[in-house]
């Protein structure tokens, strides 16, 4: 039934790599199914017959969607199915475009749609790697022009040692998350998070994967597409007119360059616009049906004005040297009442970052494909329209604002003390206020100060910075804090953020067919100088240290850790006994299995005594402890008091006081406060207690005290 039915098999990083074609989805452009381990990855991709009209790029949608059915889950909510799409299948849709897009003809309108579905899911086995592969073999094997393959790979380091392809095992140990993407002669994506990972073992590391998928994936995918794939359709080139060009080039030239000089993007604006009125106001009659061809004209005329300044002349367009940061601000505690403020200023870029501190139960649910199911520590960003001078409606946050969110989570991740070390859950906004190059580094300095002004003891300070690429020919340079307009009109834009000791995070975003060894060693050696000197010059001299207690408006966060099987004695029949401390001491308890338990109260001395109690609640009774209890029940032979919540002992009339005491209600009332001693146990687990001996022990201690 399925004549065109092909299955190809290959070994990739120790495993089996299957690729099924032609019985599913035929009236797709192209579309496979890739079998990772047990890991099933559909991938579908679609063209448009004609050029979208209107646009000015390439239209291209890339969609990872996943279906937790492949896990096993049914999804939560009041729907019960899948909504939009989780923050990690935005992630990775724009890790697997990133490497993809440039390697399309960059003249190309038409539609193209690329769908990643996960089917089946083996914790061994990276969907997200599976995804890419797939992406890679459909559009190869589709009729739509592109110049490539690619493959993928993630890579670990665990306990020193390069792994590739990881398994959930060794992903859980692991001190680096790589994943890299290559087209065989070139590495055309970097993204990573690390654990402080030096300079040279990222370096080994990305070698380590760009030689895999050299020597396994490209030649699998190329078999593949000589094997079955269709002839390239051709299509309605948008490439700009030469004689066009040519004509605007010579009426502006000029007036181009002289209002590009400058290191004010507004100024840069300002001057510009007059002369792209006058020059649509000079072609437009001329060219009534060009006039978006005249709007590619003018880009291109700036791009060829500033890529030639860096090549010809070395010279930027606000002046600085290709190593030369701009001027940079920090500052700390700008927002009252908040639990942590910093501010981050870099040239015309500035990033707002505040601090929020909440009980542990604040974390983030998720509901994914992996195991994990909350999120202690987030980081969300914003970028407003009026960041970069312009007029339009918010409309939350997008792809980008997800991904740049993402990598600033990813990159203080590392630094982050544990939740034994700091019971709160902790949650960063990094509030763009004006972006002229590289907000998302900024936003990672920025967050750097709000953690350690809100008294988080971060166990290391990090800064971020990018790295731009210029290319022609053989011939290429780097240059360092690229700004807006060379970012636009540049080849790559390479973020790295780390700490002194090492890097915690890398993105990177290109616009060319890949970078050469030499290229990424340069980046990252360049960030690292920068990244040293930001911290040192500028933000350890704004706050060199997480100050000593968290902000005064925090909440108070204590914890302790009760045996397990003591957890229901913390919790009560039907919650009775935890309820009855979250009100007695104004506090918020969360217990997880593990028997953690975490007190969250305005005041310290309130949630300090919860605590206390809480631990007696667990305590085994000891003869010779002393408790604050309260009188229960009273009878002619003495009080019943309830030293710890379930837990009570008699006090008897003897044990009252230091003297005869006639009547026990002379002492104490049911309700009153009294402290105690446990002075017995006897082998039915009945507790005799005394306030006389309590009161004795008491005095004798002051009496020490004061005498020492």
């Amino acid at each position: 039934m399925f004549e065109n039915h092909k299955i190809f098999k290959t070994a990739f990083a120790g495993r089996e790599l299957t690729v099924e074609t032609g019985k599913t989805c035929e009236l797709s452009n192209g579309s496979c199914w890739v079998i990772y381990g047990e890991t099933v990855v559909m991938v579908n991709v679609t063209a448009g017959a004609k050029p979208r009209d209107g646009v000015d790029y390439f239209p291209m949608s890339v969609d990872y969607e996943e279906r937790l059915y492949s896990a096993g889950k049914i999804p939560g909510g009041f729907l019960r199915r899948e909504g939009k799409p989780s923050e990690k299948a935005v992630l990775t849709s724009r890790v697997v475009d990133r490497p993809m897009r440039p390697l399309f003809p960059k003249d190309m309108r038409n539609d193209v749609a690329l769908v990643m579905t996960v089917m089946a899911v083996d914790p061994d086995c990276s969907p997200e790697i599976a995804g890419m592969i797939g992406a890679s073999v459909a559009v190869s094997i589709s009729d739509i022009p592109w110049n490539g393959p690619i493959g993928g790979i993630s890579v670990g380091l665990v306990d020193g040692e390069i792994v590739l392809m990881p398994n959930a095992e060794q992903r859980a140990r692991s001190d680096l998350q790589l994943t890299v993407a290559s087209s065989g002669e070139k590495v055309v994506m970097i993204e990573a998070g690390a654990n402080e990972v030096a300079d040279d073992v990222m370096l080994k590391a990305i070698g380590a994967g760009h030689a895999e998928i050299t020597n396994s994936l490209i030649p699998f995918i190329k078999d593949i597409q000589k094997q079955i794939g269709k002839p390239k359709f051709a299509f309605l080139s948008k490439e700009v007119d030469g004689d066009l060009y040519d004509e605007i080039s010579k009426t502006a030239l000029e007036s181009v360059r002289r209002a590009l000089d400058t290191n004010d993007k507004n100024v840069r604006e300002e001057r510009l616009q007059p002369i792209i009125d006058e020059i649509h106001a000079k072609f437009d009659e001329r060219y009534p049906e060009q006039t978006a061809m005249i709007d590619e004209c003018i880009y291109k005329l700036q791009k060829f004005v500033v890529r030639r300044w860096l090549l010809d002349d070395k010279k930027r367009v606000d002046g600085r040297r290709l190593d030369e940061i701009r001027p940079l601000a920090a500052e700390v505690g700008v927002l009252p009442r908040v639990h942590g403020s910093g501010l981050f200023t870099r040239g015309q870029t500035q990033a707002l970052t505040i601090t929020t501190l909440g009980p542990v139960s604040d974390s983030q649910r998720i509901d994914g494909l992996d195991d994990e199911d909350s999120k202690r520590y987030m980081h969300h960003y914003n970028f407003p329209s009026y960041s970069v001078g312009e007029a339009k409606l918010s409309r939350g946050p997008g792809r980008r604002e997800i991904g740049h969110g993402a990598l600033a989570e990813r990159a203080l991740e590392p630094v982050i003390p544990s939740v034994e070390e700091f019971p709160y859950a902790i949650r960063l906004v990094s509030e763009i206020l004006s972006s002229n190059g590289s907000t998302s580094q900024a936003s990672i300095c920025g967050s750097t100060l709000s953690l350690m002004d809100a008294g988080v003891p971060i166990k290391a300070p990090v800064a971020g910075i990018s790295c731009g690429l210029i290319t022609e020919g053989d011939e290429w340079m780097t240059m360092i804090d690229i700004q807006g307009v060379e970012d636009f009109f540049g080849d790559m834009d390479f973020k790295v953020a780390g700490t002194h000791k090492g890097i915690t995070a890398i993105q990177m975003d290109l616009k060319i067919d890949g970078l050469t060894p030499e290229i990424i060693k340069e980046a990252i050696e360049t960030t690292h100088k920068a990244r040293v000197y930001i911290l040192d010059e500028v933000m350890l001299k704004a706050i060199d240290k997480p100050r000593e207690q968290v902000n005064k408006y925090a909440p108070k966060m204590l914890n302790t850790k009760v045996p397990v099987d003591k957890i229901r004695e913390v919790i009560g029949a039907g919650g009775k006994v935890i309820q009855k401390l979250c009100a007695d001491f104004d506090v918020k308890i969360d217990v997880d299995e593990d028997g953690n338990v975490f007190v969250c109260g305005g005041d310290f001395e309130r949630a300090s005594a919860c605590v206390e109690t809480i631990n007696a609640i667990v305590a085994e009774p000891e003869i010779g402890a002393i408790y604050k209890g309260v009188v229960v029940r009273v009878t002619g032979f003495g009080a019943f008091v309830e030293f710890a919540p379930g837990k009570e002992g008699m006090v008897h009339i003897s044990e009252l006081e230091n003297r005869r005491v006639d009547k026990v209600e002379d002492i104490c009332n049911v309700g009153d406060q009294i402290i105690v001693k446990i002075i017995k146990i006897d082998g039915q687990g009945k507790i005799g207690l005394s306030r006389k001996e309590a009161l004795s022990d008491i005095q004798k201690k002051k009496a020490a005290q004061t005498a020492g």
